[in-house]
């Protein structure tokens, strides 16, 4: 393997012609993927890389210059390979957990457009940096997540080599306000930032942001769970600093954005001037004047635009002998001037008016309380995903925070497509405000509720026919209790079913010295039921330390799969069976034994993945036996 430290000013490579090729061109090798289709060539010589990465590929250069040398480019095989392979070829290497310092330091090459270090981060080091800056500048998309080894220094001479940046994840790390100045100065063509987890970060770190001019073309800002404020006041009127300076803003995940949303819409910048005073940036007040001319410009060029269209129709009009004398005066006329238009725009109460109310382009927010749902639907009409902190109290009014939701979701019950709520109190405060939203909902996130005696489960799944996504986070109930009559029993046949749901995850907390949950929750078995054996195409489930046995539903569910694959043996035939097309599952501390494990491996073509830690009825003797039998990875501590 030929390697060579390039020296600066030597002479320039003739440039390659790019290779554009569909990765699924050929192939037919009798191996398949999880979905059951052929595998194509092209991806079975990476997972051939990739198997032979550690002892072949990466072995000389680990065995004798990893440390020893710095070299600023390495000439070997990936150097050859389009960009999107080899950034296919590192997804593999990270997910399989097979990537190594030497295989990622040979994979740094010029055409690299991509790269994602989210599942290793550990090898995210200030060397590796180096590299990075050094060998691939054309990147545009960067993953650095979790990489607590660097220094806030080693992070901007990073980006300051990166001018291609469109996606940039830097959550965890030592990122403060040197690398967001860094950012908004070297970046120009970023539009996605994830900065979560930053706690070096204070709400005002973040205001660089915004001073660029032209703005950045950010559309995705994520800074939830960053570094506190120095006073109360400084998450909202930064976050509405930033709403005012950055236009472009699709998705935002912020500390303050509801309280910041009523701070425009009532028009009280005066409250934030000590902050920007404070800061040393612009007013509020003077960024709300900059958006309204904007927003005129805008509106003008608009309305030229229409203007000329219509002056087009109309020549042809009468290029047909169809126009009037007062049609052709019109014409020459030219139309409405700007002028004109702004004032009966104003007339109509539009963004232009003092009065008027600001317009953002928000489409999924994140770190909303109900209290300020109401600003933010007057101020983002266009939302379709939104995550809510709901509290288990009433406000000063006497409302109760479950009737404030179900009001605040009303703007968007048609286009909600993501809710996410926390929510520390019973289930069915929620039930209102689930009833409102749930009809156009694919993905549904219940995380902090109670369960009890009354928990409306059904409903819940009655109220969100069209779900892909359900997770339910719960606490266990604290009384015991038991199953349905009779006669509920009797209505099982009738119970809703979710026909596109693919993935499950029902988690009840717990404490990790408890060796197994409390059986106090025997109603929930029927819930239980209705989804796994209702949801065909369910890929992902979780079911974690649930209050019920689990074992006896599995097995009637897998009794039905095993039916279905009795009467339809010819697949094409076939219709779609309950668990048939699961992947993944993690069944941790319940009370699964072995027996139905097997059974679920055996019947379940697809499956990847199970993850059977802490049930107390599986033996060490018994996973290492089925571990050594089967070619899906089963997991037990």
């Amino acid at each position: 393997m030929p390697l060579f430290r390039a020296e600066h000013g030597g002479a320039k490579a003739r440039p390659r012609r790019r290779r554009t090729r569909n990765m699924e061109w050929v192939g037919s090798c009798g191996k398949t993927d999880e979905n059951g289709h052929v595998l194509s060539l092209t991806r079975l010589c990476l997972l051939s890389l990739a198997n032979n990465m550690k002892d072949m590929w990466a072995k000389d250069y680990a065995d004798n210059y990893l440390d020893h040398y710095s070299f600023r480019y390495i000439m070997g095989p990936f150097t050859l390979l389009p960009g999107e392979l080899v950034e296919e070829l590192t997804w593999l290497l990270c997910t399989r957990k097979q990537m190594s310092r030497a295989a990622l330091h040979l994979m740094l090459v010029p055409q690299l457009r991509g790269l994602s270090l989210e599942s290793c981060p550990s090898l995210v080091t200030a060397t590796l940096c180096a590299h990075i800056a050094a060998r691939c500048r054309g990147l545009r998309s960067l993953d650095l997540s979790g990489g607590q080894q660097l220094p806030s220094k080693v992070l901007c001479e990073t980006l300051c080599c990166l001018p291609a940046l469109r996606s940039l994840s830097l959550a965890g790390t030592p990122c403060d306000r040197g690398v967001i100045k860094a950012i908004a100065q070297r970046c120009p063509l970023l539009r996605h930032l994830d900065i979560s987890r930053c706690h070096l970060l204070s709400p005002a770190a973040l205001l660089p942001l915004g001073a660029p001019l032209p703005p950045l073309p950010l559309i995705s800002l994520l800074a939830l769970d960053i570094g506190f404020g120095e006073q109360e006041g400084d998450p909202a009127a930064a976050a509405a600093y930033l709403l005012l300076s950055l236009p472009g803003l699709e998705r935002v995940a912020m500390e303050g954005l509801g309280q910041a949303c009523c701070l425009i819409q009532q028009r009280q910048f005066n409250r934030s001037d000590g902050f920007t005073d404070r800061e040393g940036v612009p007013r509020l007040v003077e960024l709300w004047r900059d958006w309204r001319h904007r927003q005129g410009t805008d509106t003008c060029r608009t309305m030229r635009e229409a203007a000329a269209r219509e002056e087009e129709e109309e020549e042809r009009t009468l290029s047909d002998g169809f126009g009037s004398d007062s049609e052709e005066e019109a014409r020459r006329d030219g139309g409405p001037n700007c002028s004109q238009n702004q004032t009966e725009d104003r007339k109509r109460g539009g963004d232009l008016s003092d009065d008027g109310c600001l317009v953002l382009q928000l489409k999924d927010v994140k770190g909303i309380s109900c209290d300020f749902l109401d600003s933010l639907s007057l101020a983002c009409p266009n939302i379709s995903s939104i995550s809510v902190h709901v509290d288990d109290f009433e406000n000063t009014r006497g409302e109760s925070q479950g009737s404030l939701l179900a009001t605040g979701l009303q703007a968007w019950s048609a286009q909600l497509r993501s809710l996410s709520m926390y929510h520390p109190g019973p289930l069915v405060n929620l039930l209102p405000a689930l009833q409102v939203a749930c009809s156009s909902l694919v993905s549904l996130t219940l995380e902090g509720v109670k369960i009890g005696p009354h928990t409306p489960l059904l409903e819940v799944i009655k109220a969100c026919p069209g779900l892909r996504d359900l997770l339910i986070s719960a606490e266990p109930p604290t009384t015991p209790w038991e199953a349905e009559d009779e006669e509920d029993q009797r209505a099982e046949q009738n119970l809703p079913r979710l026909a596109n749901l693919c993935s499950l995850t029902l988690n009840f907390s717990y404490e990790h010295s408890q060796m197994k949950p409390v059986m106090s929750c025997m109603s929930l078995e029927k819930v239980l039921k209705c989804l796994l054996a209702g949801s065909p195409l369910l890929e992902k489930l979780s079911l974690v330390s649930l209050p019920c046995p689990l074992n006896g539903i599995l097995q009637e569910v897998l009794d039905l799969l095993h039916l279905h694959q009795y009467f339809f043996a010819d697949s094409t035939n076939s219709p779609l069976m309950p668990l048939g097309r699961v992947q993944r599952v993690n069944l941790l501390r319940t009370d699964v034994t072995m027996m139905t494990v097997r059974s679920l491996m055996q019947r379940s073509k697809r499956l990847k993945y199970v993850d059977v830690s802490y049930c107390w009825r599986i033996s060490q003797v018994e996973w290492m036996h089925c571990e050594r039998s089967t070619e899906v990875q089963v997991v037990w501590l």
